[in-house]
């Protein structure tokens, strides 16, 4: 009864769209894209809502540090599942919880989405500051004032500030701006070295 919508925000409208008719009222559906849609700016959550047959409180998201090749492997990670209905965030977190992936639940649906899709901008210009050589305390600058940014037009959106202090924000953040498994990361200092697109 969990429908996990593994695919990139870019793509989620679609595939939502393709998927519906399979979705059950019931089900609980699980967004673990970490971005914000083009145009409509609306979250991930907002999306499924819009185009599945399920009510926003039966729809969650994973965010928080979760680089996949580790998880992949084992490795021990935390991360956090935002649902709106405790008890839809606990089904999540039972159902993929594991003995090296902790997850922990967390109502606050808006920060986790916004914080998950917002430190990637950090990362990029974290890892844009790293291949240009501007060392260590440009690199702090930029990650912590990225991270009252992030909080900021977190809480100007509804969400709590306490969720950025957590997995989802600075534990997000930390592994995803310095981490050569990070997408974001690698995206900034190609951008920073002049590699065409």
């Amino acid at each position: 009864d969990l429908v996990v919508m593994a695919v990139p925000a870019a793509h989620m409208r679609e595939t939502a769209v393709r998927i519906a008719s399979l979705v059950r009222s019931e089900n609980v559906v699980l967004s673990v894209a970490k971005g914000i849609e083009a145009g409509t700016l609306a979250r991930m959550s907002e999306v499924l809502a819009s185009e599945l047959p399920v009510t926003p409180d039966r729809i969650a998201a994973l965010s928080g540090p979760n680089l996949a090749p580790e998880i992949a492997r084992g490795m021990p990670a935390g991360s956090v599942v935002g649902a709106l209905d405790g008890d839809v965030g606990e089904r999540v977190v039972g159902l993929l919880s594991g003995p090296a992936f902790r997850l922990y639940r967390n109502r606050d649906l808006v920060g986790v989405e916004l914080a998950g899709a917002l430190k990637n901008v950090v990362a990029i210009a974290a890892g844009a500051v790293e291949a240009l050589g501007l060392g260590d305390n440009a690199r702090a600058a930029i990650v912590t004032r990225g991270l009252a940014e992030i909080a900021r037009l977190g809480v100007a959106a509804g969400a709590s500030p306490l969720t950025f202090a957590g997995l989802a924000g600075i534990g997000d953040v930390l592994a995803t701006v310095a981490s050569p498994l990070s997408r974001n990361h690698r995206l900034g200092m190609e951008v920073a070295r002049g590699r065409a697109w």
